[in-house]
């Protein structure tokens, strides 16, 4: 190995710095500067080196001086690669001091000396270096943006200079960038990329900085197993190396994803290991660093300890923080530690059970601290930060005036700095404070702008795990929900364009909550194939979107050629979702008939009952809903009238979006089967006896090709389907629907299909030409148990699948039940020539008329997803 790249490798594990991700310091985002030309003096190269240690130590000031002196020798003796280069490190220096401007100054002053790339590799190798401590520089003022942009150049230098070590570090940079961004999913799959180079390399401070990274980026998105691998390898190395500050790091991140995945205990003792300094020391004093590291795991563990209830140690540990706080240098960490504090004192003040006098004032205090410094240090991302919640503070207090120019001025800062994950934020505060005070197209002109904000950050910010800080449900849902509130608010001003225009807007929003939510299962967009608008597919069905709202539920209609319509039913939330517990459970076989059809009466008084003389008067036979919420827990072919169940007076099916695949026209004739099952017992699998008999008579009625028992295995399933005359596979199979698509399979006799192995599967189909699945049918799956949001689930697979229409269970039901619905569904598919939602509406009259399966438990279950037709 050349002089040049052992210096660099040595320089790559001394000197570190620290910077930060969301609305906290949490040193998940860490960063290696790159080292410093060869060809340095030895004078020089000991005044560079104990600058790099001074600023390791946190002692910024000694530092700064330090490369100052350098930089006079080097330009002296114009030695102009080493002068840009430590150039480049004071302005880093000059950040941490608090110094923005001559920050700014120093750095500029460094790229006019190498100005471009040269022939000369020298040259280039000391350019990526300047352009990668450029990027550290613009990443800690906030300026994340042109940080990204600053290493992807730095990434080019180094490829050119075949400088594997220099590339993975500026990628790493990159990832962390798009990470700050909100762009998570984008972030994880570059911080995979590093690792695999990673691997290939021996255990080092970068190999460290990669695993770390890429196991946060894994637990954003929520994959917790490999996360906790590569955060616990990333440890390994670092106590390996004896890297105090790492082994410290490391610690502080696995106790935030034990904390996630919430196993309190464990992540109370990593945060207290991670404070402790007797933890650390390797022969060599604790420097400023371990000391900021050591205040971000005391807030972790304030905050359990009020969750624990243990008061009297939080209180302790609170004065101590309190303490602490103001010893840091004013920079970037202590900003984020007083914002954190203040979070955590303004959460504290709304409960009653713990008595913190003036906690909201000592909040303010910090909020506007912090806002000072960060403007200041020219870190307008933590200045916008500090303004909102400031304003938020005062939107609590009712003190609309003062929060009104605050969230006023947060907002002003994140647009001048195009930060659309931080903005829909104050936005969104905005709305909430002028619908407060009245002002309503105020309100929803402000609402609409978060909504946007959102939309543009959709396929990257609803991937984030729902039970991180970022929680999809408390911070990304409620404004969609709060928007739709406002536009369906009936004001007596609005004409009825605007009535009208309203109308859409709220349909458009829920939709792409909706889209959003499947997004988030997924962790990636999800329509990707070609789709037509819903209302294109049957111009005599109506469509129907109810919705669920804090004190409402609201039922958008719409009919054929027809204005939109909608009808409020005033009834909380909290009795809404009760009662379609309660219908839910009533479905069992063993419930009373009494407490069934009257639960069953109570949900179809609130969404059909309203809609019944509009569906008369418009003579309506097919119903297409697209549910909200839990509602997509209950069969709507079980809702009763009094009379009749809803299925004997109308087809039903269910739609995940207003977008759909379009079905292809295909000749009943033609039509062939591929089908799968399981009836014998298979390792933890359950016998299915009633397969046999259901394979037969749907074989008996259309072609069909059968793979039962050891026959039905993943190679087998995707060799048949890449025969292109199959048009509908039918599997009668154990499998699950769950909120988690990594819960969510199909059984077959050597193993599970994923959810994403069946979009697979279906791809490689498509892609050799053939005609996509037109139904997909699952009859012997289930809903998780205790899963309240599983259902997720079965329009993932919906969805996923391509099929364009999908026909499963929401619980196992009796085999011999199914197979009689089955063979009656298939019946009327081919003999009769009516939709699929006809066939299947007949099929479950077929099992009414029979005593012995008339209760809903037994016909209800089977619910068509997609294409009806």
């Amino acid at each position: 190995m050349s002089i040049i790249k052992i210096r660099y490798l040595r320089l790559c594990r001394r000197f570190i710095i620290y910077l930060v991700l969301g609305f906290f310091t949490s040193f998940s985002i860490y960063t290696i500067a790159i080292a410093e030309s060869p060809h340095i003096s030895y004078l020089s190269d000991s005044q560079l080196k104990q600058g790099q240690i001074f600023y390791q130590a946190g002692q910024f000031t000694e530092a700064v001086n330090a490369w100052k002196d350098a930089i006079s020798y080097f330009e002296k003796h114009n030695y102009r690669r080493n002068q840009a280069l430590t150039l480049s490190y004071l302005a880093l220096g000059y950040q941490q001091l608090g110094k923005p401007l001559e920050a700014d100054k120093v750095s500029h002053a460094a790229l006019k000396i190498i100005a471009k790339p040269s022939s000369q590799s020298t040259d280039n190798l000391v350019y990526a270096q300047i352009l990668n401590n450029q990027g550290d520089l613009l990443f800690s003022q906030g300026k994340i943006e042109a940080a990204l942009v600053a290493w992807e150049q730095a990434e080019k230098q180094y490829q050119k200079l075949g400088d594997k070590v220099g590339e993975i570090g500026t990628q790493i940079n990159q990832a962390r960038a798009l990470q700050t961004l909100g762009y998570f999913i984008r972030a994880n799959n570059l911080f995979k990329q590093v690792t695999i180079s990673l691997l290939q390399q021996p255990d080092s401070q970068l190999k460290f900085s990669g695993l770390l990274n890429l196991g946060n980026s894994l637990r954003i998105v929520g994959d917790y197993s490999s996360a906790k691998y590569s955060l616990e390898n990333s440890l390994k190395i670092a106590k390996k190396l004896s890297l105090p500050i790492e082994t410290q790091i490391a610690l502080l991140n696995l106790g935030k994803l034990a904390n996630i995945e919430h196993k309190i205990d464990v992540a109370l003792d990593f945060f207290q290991k991670a404070a402790n300094p007797n933890y650390f020391i390797f022969n060599q004093n604790q420097s400023q660093n371990q000391l900021q590291i050591q205040l971000q795991a005391q807030l972790y563990q304030l905050d359990i300890l009020w969750q624990l209830n243990r008061h009297s140690e939080a209180e302790k540990l609170l004065q101590k923080i309190q303490t602490e706080i103001p010893k840091l240098p004013p920079n970037q960490t202590k900003i984020y530690a007083e914002i954190e504090l203040a979070t955590n004192l303004v959460k504290l003040s709304n409960n009653s059970a713990i008595h913190l006098p003036n906690s909201s004032i000592q909040a303010a205090k910090l909020l506007a601290n912090a806002q000072h410094q960060a403007h200041i240090l020219g870190n307008y991302r933590a200045e916008s930060t500090a303004l909102g919640k400031l304003g938020n503070l005062y939107e609590q207090t009712q003190q609309w005036e003062q929060a009104t120019n605050l969230t006023k001025q947060a907002l002003h800062v994140a647009e001048n700095i195009n930060a659309p994950d931080i903005a829909y934020q104050w936005q969104w505060q905005m709305g909430r404070i002028l619908k407060i005070q009245g002002n309503i197209p105020g309100a929803i002109a402000n609402y609409k702008q978060a909504f946007q904000d959102l939309q543009s950050l959709r396929q990257d910010i609803v991937a984030i795990n729902q039970d991180i800080q970022f929680s999809f449900r408390e911070s990304v849902e409620p404004v969609y929900r709060e928007l739709v509130d406002l536009l369906l608010q009936d004001t007596p001003n609005n004409s009825t364009f605007q009535k009208q225009e309203n109308l859409i807007s709220a349909r458009e929003t829920i939709d792409a909550l909706q889209l959003a939510e499947l997004a988030n299962f997924f962790r990636e967009a999800c329509l990707d194939r070609k789709t037509i608008p819903i209302e294109k597919i049957d111009p005599s069905s109506a469509l129907i979107y109810p919705i669920i709202l804090r004190d409402r539920i609201e039922i958008i209609l719409s009919l054929p050629n027809q204005p939109l319509s909608h009808f409020p039913i005033q009834i909380p939330q909290t009795q809404v979702e009760a009662d379609i517990k309660n219908m839910r459970q009533s479905l069992r076989r063993t419930s009373f008939t009494t407490e069934r059809l009257t639960v069953a009466k109570q949900i179809y008084t609130w969404l059909i009952a309203p809609i019944i003389p509009t569906l008369t008067q418009n003579h309506i036979n097919t119903l297409v809903f697209i549910l909200d919420g839990n509602l997509r827990n209950i069969p709507l072919a079980a809702l009763y009238n009094g009379e009749k169940y809803l299925v004997e007076n109308y087809q039903i099916a269910l739609a995940p979006s207003l977008q759909l695949f379009q079905a292809q026209p295909r000749a009943r004739d033609r039509i062939q089967i591929l089908a799968g099952g399981l009836t014998a017992a298979n390792g933890e699998l359950s016998p299915l006896p009633g397969v046999e008999r259901e394979i037969q008579l749907l074989s008996q009625k259309m072609p069909t090709t059968t793979l039962l028992n050891e026959q039905f295995t993943i190679d087998k399933l995707q060799a048949k389907l890449q025969k292109p005359s199959y048009s509908i596979m039918h599997l009668a199979t154990h499998g699950q629907f769950s909120s988690k698509a990594s819960n969510t399979f199909i059984k077959t006799w050597n193993g599970e299909i994923n959810i994403e192995r069946l979009s697979r599967l279906m791809s490689d189909r498509n892609l050799k030409g053939s005609l996509p699945i037109d139904l997909l049918v699952l009859s012997a799956c289930q809903t998780a148990k205790g899963d309240e949001r599983a259902t997720l689930g079965l329009a993932g697979v919906a969805v996923r699948s391509g099929a364009r229409s999908t026909l499963a269970s929401l619980w196992t039901v009796s085999d011999e039940s199914t197979a009689d619905l089955m063979g009656a569904f298939y019946k009327e598919l081919l003999t009769s020539g009516v939709s699929k939602a006809e066939a299947l509406r007949l099929a479950q009259l077929e099992l009414l008329k029979k005593p012995e399966f008339k209760h809903p438990y037994y016909w209800a279950a089977f619910i068509l997803v997609g294409n009806w037709l």
